[in-house]
């Protein structure tokens, strides 16, 4: 019984945690919740090390959602971007 207790509490979290992600909305717009972060000097030094790609992928998802911001838009519910998708970037090379 008192091994249940830990699994439907990581349950519940997990979902309160998917609810609380696409209350932000923040994902309607295609943007990953890093996406969000003020850039102070701390940021912008992680953002220096980032591989281009990946600087270049999060300033088109900036910029895709400053365009749909402006005209009062939100994606297609399939381009949203999905909680499970940006969990994790562990296991990158660019990651140390």
């Amino acid at each position: 019984m008192a091994s249940r207790a830990p699994v439907a509490t990581g349950r519940l979290m997990l979902g309160f945690r998917k609810w609380y992600y696409n209350l932000c909305g923040f994902n309607k717009l295609g943007l990953m919740r890093d996406d969000t972060i003020n850039e102070d000097a701390d940021v912008k030094e992680a953002l220096r090390r980032l591989p281009e790609q990946v600087y270049n992928d999060r300033m088109f998802r900036i910029k895709r959602a400053l365009d749909l911001s402006m005209k009062q838009q939100v994606l297609p519910k399939e381009q949203w971007t999905k909680y499970e998708e940006v969990g994790c970037v562990e296991g990158h090379d660019w990651i140390n």
